[in-house]
């Protein structure tokens, strides 16, 4: 019986190579869903902040229906000259499309969004009918 020592370095270096290895497995930013979002309400509405960095705002599109936002986009892998090839390739590249389930329905015609340094910032605002009404007691 053929025994080997234990060597922790190896072990290390072992589970990098595991850990980062790419074929077959999807990226963790994809398998938590892309675009990563940031997302926080008010008595007003919602504001998305969606990271997108390297993206035209022509491949973007953003849809709300009810209390549903959705974006959908392409971002293009880059292209390599000749005998260039890629030794880590991260940022994943194709078509893409996440639906955020917001808390509330919001008023579609008044949705802004703006596009800064790859950051979407989208606000939302609640609509009306779904904003808390006070109703007034009378005194008899």
């Amino acid at each position: 019986m053929l025994l080997t020592r234990w060597d922790p370095m190896r072990e290390l270096q072992r589970i990098e190579e595991e850990f980062f290895r790419p074929a077959g497995r999807v990226w963790p930013a994809i398998e938590r869903g892309y675009p990563l979002f940031n997302v926080w309400t008010n008595g007003d509405g919602t504001i998305v902040i969606a990271e997108l960095p390297g993206l035209d705002v022509a491949n973007v599109d953003i849809s709300v229906h009810g209390d549903a936002l959705t974006i959908r986009g392409a971002r293009s892998a880059e292209e390599l000259k000749e005998g260039e090839a890629y030794y880590r390739q991260e940022r994943p590249y194709g078509e893409f499309s996440r639906t955020l389930k917001l808390p509330f329905r919001v008023d579609a015609e008044k949705v802004s969004a703006t596009m800064s340094k790859g950051l979407l910032s989208i606000t939302l605002p609640r609509a009306a009918a779904d904003k808390p009404y006070k109703l007034a007691i009378k005194a008899e």
